[in-house]
């Protein structure tokens, strides 16, 4: 798969979040990465920033929250699992939801809990 093509997965799995959703996202920018941190080669998105349920009267002027998905790590894991570009449609719509989630203030424990761990 090309990152022209994974590119266009992620972009297709954040048109699939709920308008609902979407519009109460705040200050929040999303990216492909091929690779993630080498300290946690294995890590298929990571979000970095305030989340919503952090944020007070001190939140302003800041640089946007952070969504990274990764695409190297996320190709590996379909591969190593069989899939074909159907898995790899459900696994970043899965790490996408799940990052949006922590922009949201939902943590790990309750993500696993719905699935979306």
């Amino acid at each position: 798969m090309t990152r022209e093509e994974f590119e266009e997965l992620v972009s297709e799995a954040l048109d699939r979040v709920p308008p609902e959703l979407t519009r109460l996202m705040d200050n929040v920018a999303v990216f492909v990465e091929d690779e993630p941190p080498p300290e946690d080669p294995e890590l298929l998105g990571l979000y970095e920033g305030t989340p919503l349920t952090e944020r007070g009267e001190w939140y302003a002027g800041v640089l946007p929250d952070r969504i990274s998905i990764y695409m190297g790590p996320t190709l590996r894991l379909c591969r190593r699992e069989g899939g074909d570009r159907e898995l790899v449609v459900q696994e970043v719509e899965i790490t996408v939801v799940h990052e949006i989630a922590h922009h949201f203030g939902i943590d790990d424990e309750r993500l696993h809990a719905l699935g979306y761990g």
